[in-house]
């Protein structure tokens, strides 16, 4: 049996994987491959994911927390899953609403499903969920010191329980992603008011107590969780899988070792994916030792460059624009994703509904050229003739590529003048600081919103929390007013077109690239379908465990 050859040898002999034809055991994600499988009760599924800094997903950024919240709880609507829908679009379903109604442009009336039970354990014991516990989560997630989320509902004026099984949301003007808002999978999970009372907030492992589809049944800090099924779960025979085991894993050499052993049934990285150089390394020796399926899809996460446009030098746009210059991407990609990766605008071209591609971005395109010498002669016309010095906030996310990605970018910079120093933070330090807008000059992170108006207004309009380059752009804030209340979806799609071309004109982001993921899963788990997104919970719910 060969050995595997490590990450930095592959890197060396500049080992690439073109596309999805070169897959070894491609899935085709054909529903009809599944359908005449009768599903089968029972089994463990075993995956690696993070340990969470603490379980109150209202007091966090964190996906650490965000993940684990989708097995355990339910939101108003939610995104289809499974084999037939296609990595990247997200239709929105009932999840704990069974119905809902908009009788104008502000109002929005849910329909609860009747008989949803909470896990059956204290202080809630399995008692039914009521239109009472919608009004308390949404309150809470509003109103809670903290919550680095809470402009999420921002736009709510209010939320009132019409009877025991009906929610109306009244919102302040038009928002056109509302139902996409109580989707998304990050944040917005309903909860229960006597976990709060009991335990003050919900960050003990003890304060996990939902209606989702399995029970946080135990938890080792940076050893793991097990997660079991929910007896009382509302949707009829669901889940299927009786148990779930997470590793808390941080080494990635003990990661690949861990898949090439068996123990895990999903690819150890975000949304059951491995990336491209670690896949090239092992792929040859995992496919003679398990039955695996895969399947690739352009990430959602965007990798960037975040800066303080609020004070000099990055208020100067001549500065931002000679950083981009100054910035290889491709070098990039060539390094951390075996020359596989996605350039993108604002807005990550997995959201194909809505992203621009680089050369569709009008004058702005041509800032994301690598051009040193342009980037200088920029520096100096700002009055940087000689570069300046500055400071680099990170954290590796315990991924190795994302060290690789930091040293080019630092070598880039200086290249041209600007001499960074790296910050290094502890991940819950990091979360809690750089992420939020609490920083000096500069940091390096990921972003991994599903929508645009995550990625548009969410980073742009002055005094969102997440707008951390601290933009305020007037013509640039008209724009995305008048996209959110834009309801005709071609329209909006045009402005947020508009968006991105001013954008990257500005370049307020360094926008670096986004991986093409390659999503990995044992082929005894049927009827899975995979996706972006942090719905770990949701992607499972209807999966079953042929062996």
């Amino acid at each position: 049996m060969s050995e595997p050859v490590t990450r930095r040898a592959l890197l060396t002999r500049g080992a690439r994987i073109v596309g999805a034809s070169a897959l070894v055991g491609s899935s085709a994600l054909s529903p009809g491959l599944v359908a005449a499988q009768a599903p089968k009760r029972g089994g463990t599924l075993a995956i690696r994911l993070w340990d969470p800094p603490h379980w109150d997903p209202y007091l966090t950024l964190s996906f650490r927390t965000q993940i684990p919240y989708t097995f355990t709880h339910s939101r108003l609507v939610k995104h289809k899953a499974g084999p037939a829908i296609q990595p990247g679009t997200f239709v929105i379903e009932g999840d704990l609403a069974e119905s809902w109604t908009q009788p104008d442009e502000t109002s929005y009336v849910f329909k609860l499903r009747k008989g949803v039970r909470f896990h059956p354990k204290p202080p809630v014991n399995g008692r039914e969920l009521t239109a009472e516990d919608v009004v308390y989560s949404m309150e809470r997630f509003r109103t809670v010191k903290g919550n680095p989320q809470a402009y999420m509902l921002a736009a709510v004026d209010r939320v009132e329980a019409v009877d025991r099984h009906t929610v109306k949301f009244t919102v302040k003007e038009p928002f056109a992603w509302f139902l996409d808002m109580l989707a998304n999978p990050m944040t917005l999970a309903i909860v229960a008011r006597e976990c709060v009372e009991k335990f003050g907030d919900l960050k003990k492992a003890e304060a996990t107590v939902g209606t989702g589809p399995w029970m946080l049944e135990g938890h080792q800090p940076n050893v793991g969780f097990t997660l079991v099924r929910h007896p009382n779960y509302f949707g009829p025979g669901l889940p299927l899988i009786d148990r779930i085991e997470v590793t808390i894993d941080d080494d990635n050499a003990s990661r690949m070792a861990a898949f090439l052993a068996g123990k895990y049934d999903l690819g150890w990285e975000n949304n059951g994916a491995i990336n491209r150089t670690d896949w090239n390394t092992i792929k040859d020796q995992i496919m003679r030792r398990r039955t695996l399926r895969t399947a690739e899809s352009p990430s959602n996460v965007g990798y960037r460059v975040f800066m303080r446009t609020d004070k000099p030098p990055f208020s100067d746009v001549r500065v931002r624009r000679a950083i981009s210059h100054a910035l290889n991407r491709q070098e990039v990609i060539d390094v951390t994703s075996d020359g596989v990766g996605r350039l993108n605008g604002a807005v990550p071209l997995a959201l194909k509904d809505w992203a621009l591609p680089v050369d569709q971005l009008g004058e702005g395109a041509r800032y994301y050229k690598y051009d040193p010498a342009e980037a200088r002669r920029l520096l100096a016309e700002a009055g940087y003739p000689r570069g300046f010095s500055s400071v680099m906030d990170f954290n590796n996310y315990g991924q190795t590529f994302m060290e690789d990605a930091i040293q080019i970018i630092l070598k880039d910079l200086k290249t041209v003048g600007i001499d960074t120093k790296l910050n290094v933070k502890e991940y819950g330090a990091y979360i809690a600081t750089s992420a939020t807008g609490n920083y000096e000059a500069m940091y390096y992170g990921a972003t991994p919103f599903i929508d645009p108006d995550s990625y548009l207004f969410t980073n742009f309009f002055p005094g969102q929390p997440r707008n951390v380059a601290k933009v305020n752009d007037p013509v640039l804030t008209d724009l995305l007013v008048r996209q959110r209340r834009t309801q005709d979806v071609a329209a909006r799609r045009r402005l947020i077109h508009e968006i991105q071309r001013h954008v990257a004109m500005q370049q307020y982001i360094m926008e670096i690239y986004s991986p093409v993921n390659i999503f990995v899963w044992d082929a005894a788990l049927k009827n899975y379908g995979p996706n972006i997104g942090y719905d770990y919970g949701g992607r499972l719910l209807a999966t079953w465990l042929d062996r």
